[in-house]
């Protein structure tokens, strides 16, 4: 007779549930931290103010006043939720206002808003691609992509990050798939903070009769003149065929869109099962990402941007300086050295990377861990991110801790000085 095998055995012995219990019994843990006030340059945390430098929130906008108003005016008209999908009872005036904004923004014909950024890869991927396709995407996409990919049951040719020279394999090879190709990657990688090549993307999938996706997560609210994410800092927004963005980031609420031409957003509405299978976000969140969005597009939205880059320079500059591990600045089209707000500190062991990380953590200053399968094996390291809100000084107090700490701690060379390293590859 054969024995059922419990399904929950899996839960009890996996391959980090040592590594889990030993960071539990010592504090050391360094995720669900508690979050104990608003989010900002300084944070509370824990009963303790923390230098915050493990944020999305870029251009500082959740403690803007006009935000908060945004939302507060939407909660006050329309309730706390509509209890419905966006296909049924969940549409309100101020859903459509922000995807007229978001299309007028990013220079596209239409817009679609979901409830969630994670939905909005689900939502489009999964619904335009089918078993008779392929996508083509970098190994360092967001986890959101490949789950996308699978949700569709298109065939997946992946490509080692930012090898281009393997992207076009990958084309070359797809040719032979039948059905379509969709190219899929981050506009800003979310964990190196570096950038791909987007003209030379551009090019190699126009060239191979491909359709282009990029994902300005990370990009929108940070990068281009008008803030509308990496295509527009390359000068490739005629060129990307289907944009993604999150409101989570430097829109200061929650939730996710699809940008591109008018039919392809319209047969998502009536096809996307993440988008027509999902209650409407509620109106507090998409209020504040209107009033978010409007302050990016006015006159004060170029001071932000620069305000925040600046801001990832001098983090960047002062901890290559003490000798830490950095990923190197993209080089643009013009030469300029353009920094991202995400800047990692690349400590190499998993237990040194949380060893250090709550030795910071405690002495006052929150970064982000991130490990294996985060990262590459070997690979661990402290993500740490600014704002355009935060002041020099505290910029500088997280350095002198970080050098401070580095010192007692004897950190080995995987996390200290030597050149500074490109994205993964």
């Amino acid at each position: 007779m054969t024995t059922r095998i419990d399904l929950f055995e899996r839960t009890r012995e996996h391959d980090r549930s040592e590594q889990l219990r030993a960071a539990r019994e010592q504090d050391m843990l360094p995720y669900f931290r508690v979050l104990e006030g608003a989010a900002g340059p300084v944070v509370r945390m824990e009963g303790s103010d923390r230098i915050m430098l493990g944020s999305n929130n870029y251009l500082g906008l959740t403690g803007d006043s006009r935000v908060t108003a945004a939302a507060r005016d939407a909660l006050d008209t329309y309730g706390t939720a509509v209890t419905g999908s966006r296909f049924l009872n969940g549409t309100l005036p101020i859903h459509l206002e922000l995807e007229r904004e978001l299309a007028e923004w990013m220079g596209t014909e239409d817009a679609i808003v979901f409830t969630a950024g994670y939905l909005a890869n689900v939502g489009c991927i999964g619904t335009l691609l089918g078993p008779g396709d392929t996508v083509i995407c970098d190994s360092g996409d967001h986890a959101s992509i490949l789950d996308a990919v699978t949700l569709s049951r298109a065939r997946i040719r992946p490509f080692r990050h930012g090898r281009l020279d393997k992207l076009e394999q990958m084309l070359e090879r797809s040719i032979d798939d039948g059905g379509g190709t969709l190219v899929v990657v981050d506009g800003v990688f979310s964990m190196e903070g570096d950038l791909p090549d987007l003209p030379e993307v551009a090019r190699l999938s126009r060239a191979h009769g491909a359709r282009l996706m990029v994902d300005e997560a990370h990009g929108v609210g940070v990068l281009g003149a008008r803030g509308a994410g990496a295509s527009e800092a390359f000068g490739v927004e005629d060129q990307v065929d289907l944009r993604m963005g999150t409101f989570s980031k430097s829109l200061a609420s929650c939730g996710g869109f699809i940008v591109g031409p008018a039919d392809v957003i319209d047969f998502l509405r009536i096809q996307s099962r993440a988008f027509m299978f999902t209650a409407s976000a509620v109106p507090a969140a998409v209020g504040a990402a209107l009033g978010a969005l409007k302050i990016i597009r006015s006159s004060e939205g170029p001071e932000l941007l620069e305000r925040m880059l600046a801001n990832a320079r001098h983090l960047h500059r002062g901890l290559s300086e003490l000798g830490f591990d950095v990923v190197a600045p993209t080089t643009m089209p013009d030469g300029f050295q353009l920094i991202t707000p995400i800047i990692p500190v690349v400590i190499g062991d998993d237990w040194e990377a949380v060893t250090f990380w709550k030795a910071l953590y405690d002495a006052g200053v929150y970064t982000n861990v991130a490990l294996y399968p985060a990262v590459p094996r070997g690979g661990a390291l402290l993500r740490t991110s600014v704002m355009a809100t935060h002041e020099p000084a505290q910029i500088d107090g997280a350095l002198e801790i970080f050098e401070r700490l580095r010192d007692e701690l004897s950190l080995s060379k995987s996390g200290q000085a030597g050149p500074e390293r490109k994205a993964r590859s």
